[in-house]
């Protein structure tokens, strides 16, 4: 395939960015989208160009490191991770823009490199317990439920990608940080600082400059996991029962 790609470039957080058009040619269907990126980093690295950044690490849909806005679909137009994206998704001469996530809670760092520390911050504020397990302990000690530990381990999957806040009109965090809440609050394990966690973590959310969920459905459509809207009806549930206590 021949196409043209327009890409966001720019130097710094602090500098204008603008889109750049390229040309990339013989690119074959079975290469994954950052292949392709890659193919014209070394084009550009032959002519003396400065290269795209661009954030990549396991290249398997599993670290969440990959998010790009191609053509104003987070990852892309298939419901996966942009290093899972094939270019057989596309067609010859099509133009294709590549942008970062735009969020206020994700600074652009370089080109398509966005500062997602936000989320961790989310995390560290409650997303995890801290109670005392001593010595490993037989598993049926503590029994769940099968719908219990189904919803806990769906819930789980969530990689931190930020593709829900990047499809998000409102650039919201709520998705993410309910992936996170309801595979706690489903677990015993996750009683003890129910209340206190669902409320540290909303509090850091606004903090960071998420914005608030108005029941769209863009982030569980754009979510390459799949976590089902739901997971904010947990979190808000949580939440008010938290205010109330």
């Amino acid at each position: 395939m021949n196409l043209t790609l327009k890409i966001w470039r720019q130097d710094g957080p602090q500098v204008a960015g603008r889109l750049a058009e390229y040309q990339v040619s013989d690119i074959s269907d079975d290469m994954s989208f950052l292949e392709m990126l890659d193919v014209l980093n070394e084009e550009l690295i032959t002519k003396g160009e400065e290269p795209i950044a661009f954030d990549s690490d396991c290249r398997e849909g599993i670290c969440g490191m990959c998010g790009l806005m191609i053509s104003g679909h987070a990852h892309g137009p298939e419901v996966t991770t942009t290093c899972q994206l094939h270019m057989r998704s596309f067609k010859d001469g099509d133009t294709i823009t590549v942008e970062p996530w735009r969020a206020e809670a994700f600074p652009v760092v370089r080109d398509l490199v966005v500062d997602r520390s936000s989320l961790d911050r989310i995390i560290q504020a409650g997303g995890f317990i801290s109670v005392n397990t001593g010595a490993a302990t037989e598993a049926n000690n503590l029994p769940v439920s099968k719908p219990k530990a189904d919803r806990a381990f769906d819930a789980a999957t969530c990689i931190g990608c930020g593709a829900c806040v990047a499809a998000c009109p409102n650039a919201s965090g709520m998705l993410f940080m309910g992936a996170k809440i309801t595979h706690l609050s489903e677990l015993p394990q996750g009683q003890a600082q129910r209340d206190a966690r669902v409320v540290s973590m909303v509090n850091q959310h606004d903090h960071e400059g998420f914005g608030g969920c108005t029941n769209i459905g863009e982030c569980s459509a754009a979510c390459p996991k799949e976590i089902p809207l739901d997971v904010i009806s947990t979190l808000n549930a949580d939440f008010r029962k938290a205010k109330q206590a």
